[in-house]
């Protein structure tokens, strides 16, 4: 009974949850749109962090915040590349890093796109020339689109990710094996 009596003295303690960016709801309309008909299924998604911060991470975990919610738009995050049709990558490749983002990138299906979050998966960002940094994500494996910011916002990424599936000729349907 105590604690329904607080409750009831307190009331609502949540802030409300905004609504959507209209622009964002766009985007991820055409991207199922896109991934339906190069598919004709969800699109795998397989994120490495090769070396960031941990601010593209936060902003790739707002996707699947009830605001941006990418499984309404045929998205979701895979943990195995063998199951991956899209590589995300973040942050500049670390030294520790190169074998892991090679290998990830080679056990994936082809078709391969790969998008590269970030200021730092670009050009290496405050972490140029270190010691500790092999490169961008580029000179280790091949990019199709970079986005960038630092962080970028997630509806930056979902723009992103359109973009790499755009540079499929429309009529192409892709016939991926996943097993």
């Amino acid at each position: 009974m105590r604690l329904f009596s607080k409750i009831w003295r307190i009331g609502i303690a949540t802030e409300p949850l905004l609504a959507g960016d209209p622009a964002a709801v766009e985007i991820g309309r055409a991207l199922e749109r896109r991934v339906t008909r190069l598919f004709g299924r969800a699109l795998a998604i397989r994120l490495v962090d090769a070396g960031s911060c941990n601010g593209c991470e936060l902003e790739l975990a707002g996707l699947a915040s009830p605001i941006y919610d990418m499984e309404r738009f045929g998205l979701h995050f895979v943990a195995s590349p063998r199951h991956a049709d899209l590589l995300l990558a973040t942050g500049p490749v670390t030294r520790n890093m190169e074998i892991p983002l090679r290998r990830t990138y080679d056990a994936m299906p082809s078709p391969k796109f790969v998008v590269a979050i970030g200021d730092c998966a670009k050009t290496c960002g405050v972490f140029a020339g270190s010691y500790a940094v092999v490169g961008p994500v580029a000179s280790v494996i091949p990019v199709d689109v970079s986005v960038a910011g630092c962080p970028p916002e997630p509806s930056d990424i979902l723009r992103g990710i359109l973009q790499a599936l755009d540079r499929r000729p429309s009529g192409s349907h892709v016939h991926a094996v996943h097993g």
